[in-house]
């Protein structure tokens, strides 16, 4: 049976795999589509079709990139460790909802219990790194209180 910690990764470990996924897959797309472009006599029509594609192309890698990025970042982030403070790799409860700290992947569902997936560098994630049980923070006009930090 994995910890919760291991299951909470593991989903973003699942998010940024089908966003690296959808990326090639729209890189290939793109790709094929050039490929399958035949110049015609309208020679700008050639040219424009190519240009978009290589625009498509590059906004695509991009993303594939920044995917890159949070997977190694996910892949710095262990599973076992327990600390008092909040770190890169923390659950964190609080009375206003249930936070991963580890990169941006939105909402997770764990035993039918809700996580935010949120990255030490968000606002959230700013006040919740080197957070200890008991600590109190605002945010958008409300209070939390930190309950639980595993």
């Amino acid at each position: 049976m994995s910890t919760l910690k291991e299951q909470l990764h593991q989903q973003c470990v699942n998010y940024v795999q089908q966003r690296m996924d959808a990326a090639q897959q729209a890189i290939a797309e793109a790709q094929q589509a050039a490929n399958n472009d035949t110049k015609s006599s309208a020679g700008d029509k050639y040219e424009t079709g190519r240009e978009m594609a290589q625009q498509e192309t590059n906004r695509n890698l991009t993303q594939l990139n920044e995917a890159n990025k949070l997977m190694v970042a996910l892949n710095r982030i262990g599973t076992v460790a327990q600390s008092i403070t909040a770190e890169a790799g923390s659950i964190i409860k609080t009375n206003q909802g249930n936070f991963y700290l580890s990169i941006s992947a939105g909402n997770i569902r764990v035993n039918n219990e809700a996580y935010v997936a949120i990255s030490t560098a968000s606002p959230v994630g700013l006040k919740l790194k080197g957070a200890r049980i008991g600590d109190q923070f605002d945010f958008n006009g409300k209070r939390y209180l930190i309950t639980e930090v595993l």
